[in-house]
């Protein structure tokens, strides 16, 4: 790894989880960590102070979006990511192969999360049309936003994410769902390693020509699906991959992942990758399976889950998630989690904010995100204390066995 970027483990225990700090230009990371999303550059409603009060220690932008708006040229001639969002912490991009392939085929948010369903080689969302064209030198794709025509290479990805400028950047890789075929899964698994070689050798020539600007760390993709032996093979090729001198410097696992085998899944592939490399969790976020990832040795998660809902009106308490805009809590003068000391809980109300989601006020998205990000960034906080101390086990039982998805209403 480079000088500028390192991963430490300062802790194991049984198995395959593990804490550690991992340095980046613009500061540390401690492992385990959940990372929030500011998709466009920003965290929907919140400003960045307030995230950085709430616990978050990096946040990650997509490159995707960002290329469309404002462009990343733009970003660039900024001081880079964290400068253009005023956030004086680490960032990460991903490589825009997501929303490339999830938006070109139509599912937007979710690609699937179930393998049980239909199998096809061309996966399309009920009434749409096909936005994105994949081959071998890259994706060609429709903007979601006025309908123009772009490319994205590997190369292409790497130029677009070295000038966004964050600290941690992924490799380009081809995206699958649960319902392609298996033989389409091997060649999208062949396409992502030939993609990766070329995102090796793209990053070693721009860390050279931009000598003058902090260094990012490079992240390969670990892709195939729900099936161990692809899952295995990626982990091999991409844990042992060098070209142009240099090697990824961390690995994340990507795809669509099949949530009850999610633990399997992530240990197939951490049983393969070099133990002393960060490994991330791409879009995964929900409190039973953040468990999941950190006992399997994930080091850091994202997801987009915790704000997302938070504008539905959904929040988390350590007994479930519920919908504050529904009528039981209209009258209920107490905070959302008795528990918790974010700014919404030791400030407002249910009742409050019932109000403010029936009253379509902008401040109720704002103090439901407060709460959701907080809520999960302290939650892999305790995990990592919880490492510590040899007590990860009984924090898992404890909170599972009183964690719903809708707790009753009247606690």
């Amino acid at each position: 790894m480079n000088s500028a970027f390192s991963f430490e483990i300062k802790h194991t225990s049984q198995g395959l989880a593990r804490v550690g700090t991992i340095s980046t230009p613009h500061g540390p990371i401690q492992t385990p960590c959940f990372i929030p999303v500011g998709t466009k550059a920003t965290v929907k409603s919140v400003l960045p102070e307030s995230m950085k009060e709430l616990g978050a220690q990096a946040l990650l932008a997509n490159a995707y979006h960002l290329y469309l708006q404002p462009g990343p040229e733009i970003i660039d001639e900024a001081g880079g990511l964290s400068s253009f969002m005023n956030w004086p912490a680490p960032t990460v991009t991903d490589s825009g192969g997501f929303q490339v392939l999830s938006l070109g085929v139509g599912f937007k948010k979710v690609l699937a999360m179930d393998s049980s369903t239909f199998r096809a080689d061309d996966v399309i969302a009920h009434n749409k049309d096909r936005l994105a064209h994949v081959d071998d030198e890259g994706v060609t794709f429709k903007s979601h936003l006025d309908g123009s025509m772009h490319r994205f290479t590997p190369e292409i990805s790497m130029q677009v994410q070295h000038q966004i400028g964050a600290d941690i950047i992924f490799a380009f890789d081809e995206c699958t769902t649960l319902h392609n075929t298996r033989m389409y899964q091997e060649k999208a698994i062949a396409r992502t390693s030939s993609w990766a070689k070329r995102c090796l050798d793209e990053h070693a020539a721009l860390t050279a020509s931009r000598s003058d600007k902090p260094y990012q760390a490079l992240f390969g993709v670990i892709q195939g699906a729900q099936y161990e032996d692809l899952r295995r093979s990626a982990a091999r090729d991409l844990g042992g991959m060098s070209s142009s001198g240099i090697s990824f410097d961390g690995f994340g696992i990507g795809g669509a992942l099949d949530k009850e085998k999610l633990g399997t899944i992530i240990s197939w592939v951490n049983q393969v990758l070099p133990e002393r490399k960060p490994k991330h969790l791409l879009g995964i976020g929900a409190p039973e399976d953040l468990f999941i990832g950190v006992e399997n040795g994930i080091d850091t998660f994202d997801c987009v889950l915790a704000s997302r809902i938070a504008r539905t009106s959904a929040v988390y308490t350590m007994t479930g998630r519920f919908n504050v805009s529904n009528s039981p809590y209209r009258r209920q003068f107490v905070p959302i989690d008795q528990t918790c000391d974010c700014y919404t809980c030791t400030h407002y109300t249910r009742a409050y904010l019932h109000h403010l989601f029936k009253g379509k006020e902008i401040l109720a998205a704002t103090l439901a995100t407060i709460h959701n990000e907080r809520f999960i960034v302290r939650l892999v906080d305790q995990m990592r204390d919880a490492l510590i101390g040899g007590s990860f086990k009984d924090l898992k039982a404890e909170f599972l066995s009183r964690y719903a998805v809708k707790p009753v209403a009247s606690h």
